[in-house]
């Protein structure tokens, strides 16, 4: 599994011109599922997207998280993330979970991170999504459950 997690001063996701989440400072996380990922995978990057301490201190370090702001997540399911580029000019996705797979462990991820307790908004799994990303710093970190 792989959270490619951004702060944000805010972001929001429409659907058919509609906002279905929204957030204010906090992490955009496009969550990739591949196959062979568990529930367990889930738990233990929805604890370090929770826990991950890239939010500045009142010295200008990265010593905060998530928690420590009491910032909000917008979680978003991204199948892209497992695009393998590396032949021909198409991407791939054989590594990407099926649907009935990704679905379920999507939602426990965002479960998960409510768990903490963290203010979650998401996307429409499957839909196309208009997503709006105002990456602070930028800071952007790729995350994964497997080394």
């Amino acid at each position: 599994m792989r959270a490619l997690v951004q702060r944000v001063s805010k972001g929001s996701v429409s659907v058919e011109g509609k906002i279905v989440g929204a957030i204010e400072n906090g992490l955009v996380i496009l969550l990739g599922i591949r196959t062979g990922d568990t529930e367990t995978d889930a738990c233990y990057l929805a604890e370090k997207c929770a826990h991950l301490r890239i939010f500045e201190d009142a010295n200008g370090k990265f010593n905060r998280s998530l928690l420590d702001i009491g910032g909000g997540a917008l979680v978003i399911s991204q199948f892209t993330l497992y695009g393998d580029t590396r032949k021909g000019r198409r991407p791939g996705f054989e590594e990407a979970a099926r649907p009935e797979v990704a679905e379920p462990l999507y939602k426990l991820f965002a479960q998960e991170m409510r768990r903490f307790p963290i203010r979650v908004a998401e996307g429409v799994f499957g839909a196309m999504m208009l997503v709006e990303i105002h990456n602070d710093g930028p800071v952007t970190f790729m995350l994964e459950s497997k080394r």
